[in-house]
């Protein structure tokens, strides 16, 4: 954080110097831009001038210490130190939200969204697998995951699932499971033991309330229909299952577990507003990408994320080159090594989204 804060002092000063330079006053273009900038970058530098002349007056006040006689006036002195250090904690934790300011989402709930992709019915098993893992994680925090819709494949798998968590900052504990999570193994059906690699991709979506993000209704196009199961087997004699279109962006959300129509909307509505939630953060975030200089690992669902390795027991973090020997320990739920480590990661690794100095 205090390298950070230097080079933006640094930054600070040269945009003064810029500033007074006649021949960019001349360019209003420039001025503008570099005035832009200074304004950005203003609060957290004097925050932390003033930061910096707390530790001076500390510094000055422990020496005074050694070499003053007085006991009264070193009563003073120590008194004061109190006060100082107050403050310089104090400042540390301002500096701090400026430079790493807290996600918005962070305590929200979330839709957790987990599709099959390459590999057919082993990507189907292992959807199944992450859904298991990260319910039993829920469940271990304390949290309730709750199944909103689902495609379940004969052999057991599911071809795409949708889950809600909710629970105590559940978004900032899972934020970073969303992209394409890989798996090698050897599939139950081969003979062989050829080990196989497939993918599956996992949406995390902070779940988006009515009052955040409204609907028109006339932009719904709502279909009821008869819910069915694997293989076209009959799974309700009413048409309670519900498909909405949501006309302007053309997304679609199905919902047919529940065996009332009403509670198959709502779920499906739930989705649907978490998916609009998440497109729109997703270009700001695209839009704000283009004006960095440097990009790592975004958390995007197109980008590979992780590795899962059965037969050497082992799980990658490709984002942050994290490797763990823990795979079935894992599997079983226990993910809290793996996402306290990746996240700790992930915040040196990365420049923050909304990094104050760009």
């Amino acid at each position: 954080m205090f390298k950070k804060l230097e080079e933006l002092e640094k930054k600070y000063e040269e945009l003064n110097a810029f500033l007074a330079d006649p021949k960019i006053i001349n360019n209003q273009i420039k001025f503008q831009e570099y005035a832009k900038l200074h304004s950005d970058i203003s609060k957290v530098v004097l925050k932390y001038k003033k930061y910096k002349d707390i530790i001076r007056e500390i510094e000055e006040n422990l020496k005074m210490l050694d070499i003053e006689q007085d006991i009264e006036f070193k009563n003073l002195v120590k008194d004061e130190l109190e006060g100082l250090k107050g403050k310089k904690t104090s400042l540390e934790k301002e500096l701090k939200e400026l430079i790493f300011p807290e996600d918005p989402y962070d305590k929200k709930n979330i839709i957790v969204e987990i599709r099959a992709g390459a590999g057919g019915d082993e990507a189907a098993l292992f959807v199944g697998d992450l859904f298991r893992m990260y319910s039993h994680f829920a469940e271990n925090n304390g949290w309730k995951a709750e199944v909103m819709s689902s495609n379940p494949t004969e052999i057991g798998g599911f071809k795409e699932i949708i889950f809600g968590i909710t629970g105590k900052e559940v978004y900032k504990r899972l934020k970073h499971e969303s992209g394409v999570h890989r798996v090698q193994r050897v599939p139950i059906t081969e003979s062989s033991g050829r080990i196989h690699t497939s993918t599956v991709t996992v949406a995390i979506l902070p779940e988006a309330e009515e009052v955040e993000l409204e609907i028109n209704s006339n932009d719904l196009k709502i279909d009821r229909y008869r819910s069915t199961g694997p293989g076209g087997q009959s799974v309700n004699t009413t048409d309670s299952a519900v498909r909405i279109t949501h006309i302007p962006t053309g997304m679609i959300v199905t919902c047919q577990d529940e065996k009332s129509q009403h509670k198959n909307k709502a779920k499906a509505l739930k989705i649907l507003r978490a998916r609009l939630l998440d497109k729109i953060e997703r270009e700001k975030h695209e839009e704000i990408a283009k004006k960095r200089k440097n990009q790592v690992g975004t958390g995007d669902r197109s980008e590979r994320i992780r590795t899962y390795n059965f037969p050497q027991n082992r799980i990658t973090d490709h984002r942050v080159n994290l490797t763990l020997h823990n795979l079935e320990e894992t599997l079983e739920g226990n993910l809290d090594n793996l996402i306290r480590t990746l996240s700790e990661n992930m915040k040196k690794s990365s420049d923050d989204l909304h990094n104050v100095g760009n």
